[in-house]
């Protein structure tokens, strides 16, 4: 599968799929880096009035619920809905699930419109599958990704879609099987939005890959093996951004081959 996943790398870089985000305002200069340096062309856009023309042209939709409000709540339904209607691929990132009764109805309506993929946290996935009440704090985890694989296949029996689990080990679910990928640093978790353009990168993989399980995986994969490079030239959080996007733009095959750590 290694050298599958590097083929998608590759093929990101070379056809620069187009993204189109609907994420929130802590992420949107961290997000679009994040798809320039891998090869994707980034578009932020949220206004009512353009949704509907934005999601025909674009390759795939990112819905990220990170600062959500009414107005944007409306724009990501109009989304969803369109991108169902049109078979566009799209990744819903459910940004604090089940922190609050707004957030947790505003994912119970964008479940029903088909997301392609859903990537969130073991807290987030829990919370999305209403399998307990596992506390989310704030945005981030308080529960370890192997912790939500029952939470996982559960949302993916009840909607279809693949589920990613992102955490120490990222566990990719699918209809056939679990893919675990160990790469990454902790340091990683002292940037914020990371996540966020985790479940970015994967609509740029999903938008132009036929198998979205390998995708997401090399999506994924990605992502955690260049900031585990990155981390070995940075100081702290802040040159591990700089060096991660860096490494994004710049990884080899060699780099990856030798670094990635996949099972399934």
């Amino acid at each position: 599968m290694e050298k599958n996943l590097w083929k998608h790398i590759l093929h990101v870089k070379q056809q620069s799929p187009l993204v189109h985000n609907i994420t929130n305002y802590v992420v949107m200069n961290n997000t679009a880096n994040a798809l320039l340096a891998a090869g994707a062309s980034p578009i932020m856009a949220h206004a009512k009035s353009e949704i509907h023309d934005m999601v025909q042209l674009a390759h795939a939709l990112v819905i990220n619920i990170g600062t959500l409000d009414e107005y944007w709540t409306e724009s990501m339904l109009i989304a969803a809905k369109e991108a169902k209607s049109n078979k566009t691929p799209w990744v819903l990132d459910p940004v604090g699930a089940g922190a609050t009764p707004f957030r947790d109805q505003v994912l119970s309506v964008l479940l029903t419109y088909s997301p392609t993929v859903v990537r969130g946290n073991a807290s987030e996935i829990i919370a999305l599958a209403k399998a307990n009440k596992t506390a989310t704090k704030g945005v981030d985890s308080t529960a370890a990704s192997n912790e939500a694989i029952d939470a996982a296949r559960n949302i993916h029996n009840q909607y279809g879609c693949i589920v990613c689990i992102s955490g120490e080990t990222d566990i990719i679910i699918d209809e056939e099987r679990a893919v675990m990928i160990n790469n990454g640093h902790p340091l990683m978790t002292k940037v914020t939005g990371l996540g966020c353009s985790a479940s970015a990168l994967i609509g740029a993989f999903i938008g132009i890959i036929p198998n979205k399980t390998e995708a997401v995986a090399a999506a994924m994969a990605l992502l955690s093996v260049a900031g585990e490079l990155a981390e070995q030239k940075s100081n702290g959080p802040g040159s591990l951004q700089m060096h991660l996007l860096d490494k994004l733009y710049n990884i080899t095959e060699e780099e990856f081959l030798a670094h990635v750590k996949i099972t399934h």
